[in-house]
């Protein structure tokens, strides 16, 4: 039986720490997306994507959750113009907002395939079958290498 993908850098999926590391992304590419603006740029979510990756990788598909649906209120209120309120959207926001689920969606998922593939490398290193890379052996039944 393989052991769940639990665990990068002792952090587990629901635990505080995760939420924490996930917090800390989402601030850190708030600043980043703050220095974005500063140069005038209006991609309202350049800086989030990468920090949704983070949060996922670390702290598994429930941090990078918290850290998605985190953003949106954020970049609602400190990057669209009008600058630190709630505004309605227009069609355009709406669309950008779509765009960001999607995207953020699909990297919480491949994150999610990246864990549980590190988790199965890691059972077959410890089972002692060496390798995952290399071929495993004919059995004669198929004549397939």
């Amino acid at each position: 039986m393989r052991k769940r993908a639990d665990t990068i850098l002792n952090l587990k999926p629901w635990s505080f720490s995760a939420f924490l590391a996930a917090c800390l992304a989402i601030v850190l590419a708030t600043t980043l997306q703050e220095v974005f603006a500063s140069f005038g740029t209006t991609l309202y979510f350049a800086a989030f994507l990468p920090a949704i990756l983070i949060a996922s990788l670390l702290g598994g598909v429930p941090a990078g959750i918290f850290a998605a649906v985190a953003t949106v209120p954020i970049v609602w209120w400190a990057f669209m113009p009008p600058v630190f309120e709630f505004s309605p959207l227009t069609p355009a926001d709406y669309d950008r907002f779509a765009s960001f689920v999607l995207c953020s969606s699909l990297t919480i998922c491949f994150s999610h395939l990246y864990r549980e593939a590190q988790a199965i490398r890691m059972t077959f290193a410890a089972n002692g079958r060496g390798n995952i890379d290399q071929p495993l052996p004919d059995d004669g039944r198929t004549g397939i290498r």
